[in-house]
This record gives C-alpha cells, structure tokens and sequence, in this order.
C-alpha cells in the first residue's frame, strides 16, 4: 500500500508536540498505545546502557518509539503513513535527567537546577516502513537561583510531573530560566526547524 503523503501518524501523547506539529501545518492522527494490545510495546524501556552517553539514549528511544508506531499501525490494519516519534531528556553534570518519579524527585531535580546551565535534547526519529531517519536538537538553558519556596510551590502545582527535567518552559517554568542557546520548540519537545527538514526528506511538504 502506497504512503500517503499530505499526513502522518504523530507516536506521542504529548499535548504540546501535537500543538507544535499545527503550528508548522502538518496534519496528522495520533497513534498511541491501547490497554490489551501487544503488551510488550505497552510502554518502550527508557533505561539507559550502562556508558551510554545522552546523545545516543534520547535518539535511540525516539527510532525505537517511530519503529513501534509503525509496526502498531500495521497490527491495526490502518492507513500506511509515515510515523513521527520524539523523546526529550536533560542532562547535567554527565548524568541523564528524565521525568520526575514523585514531587520529591521534582523538588530535587529544580534544586540542581538551580542556578546553573544544562542540556535539553530532544530526538525526532521517523519511519515509514521502508526507512528510518532520526534527528537530535541539543539547547542550552540557564536557570536563575531559585528560592526554596518557589520551588515548593511550583512542584505543588503539578506542573513539573510528566516533564523531562521538572518543568515547562512554556508554563510558569518559564520565569526560571535566565537564557537559551538553541531551540525552543526543542526545548518544549519538539524541534521544528529540524523537524521540518525531516519531513521534508520523506517528501511532506510544508508550505503554506
């Protein structure tokens, strides 16, 4: 069955990279895991190997995730269209931060962020069946200091607990951070510049 070409599957539950995928005009169909289906893609293993450094874990969860979309979509017996997958991680000091597993991780995690400069990657990765490509975004972003009960009160919210490192930098995170060196979107979950030139490899247009 030929790919169709105007649409693609987005292998994210992530409101905010369905949001920055409207933003460029690509048009899409989530495709996102179901209770009872295949359980042993039920959720892909975000473990690190042992050495492995950030670059290499934050791309290979993102191809693992687009080469799952796409064997999902083929169980489902649905449309063949390209999948987009992407996964976002921060790093400090070497060591790879991911989401917070409770509210006391999160305080923990903005304490040693605190005044001080990490990395935020995030990897696209798509597949189509046929190919697989992947690209990585590395930014910069400097936080102020941070009180103590400033970070208390932004881990009360709730806000910092489904995020790679504990905030948002498009929420109220965003009064956190000092300076950025790089993208944005990427820092939101989703880089659009090299996202675009993704698509665009896999012929999806996105001109206005």
């Amino acid at each position: 069955m030929a790919i169709a070409p105007h649409r693609i599957y987005l292998a994210s539950r992530s409101p905010r990279r369905r949001d920055l995928l409207r933003q460029i005009g690509m048009h899409f169909d989530p495709l996102v895991f179901r209770g009872g289906e295949r359980g042993e893609d039920a959720d892909v293993d975000e473990t690190p190997f042992a050495g492995e450094p950030v670059e290499r874990y934050v791309e290979r969860l993102a191809l693992t995730k687009a080469d799952a979309g796409f064997r999902r979509l083929l169980w489902r017996h649905l449309p063949q269209r390209a999948v987009l997958a992407a996964d976002t991680t921060l790093e400090l000091d070497g060591e790879i931060i991911g989401k917070p597993a409770s509210a006391d991780d999160a305080r923990r995690i903005l304490e040693r962020l605190s005044g001080r400069t990490h990395r935020v990657l995030t990897a696209v990765a798509i597949c189509d069946g046929a190919r697989t490509r992947s690209v990585v975004s590395t930014s910069q972003v400097q936080f102020r200091t941070l009180a103590e009960a400033e970070i208390r009160h932004y881990v009360a919210s709730g806000e910092p607990m489904d995020k790679a490192g504990a905030y948002a930098i498009q929420g109220h995170a965003a009064i956190f951070v000092q300076s950025i060196a790089g993208s944005y979107s990427g820092i939101m979950g989703l880089p659009l510049y090299e996202t675009a030139q993704l698509l665009e490899s896999f012929g999806y247009s996105l001109l206005p």
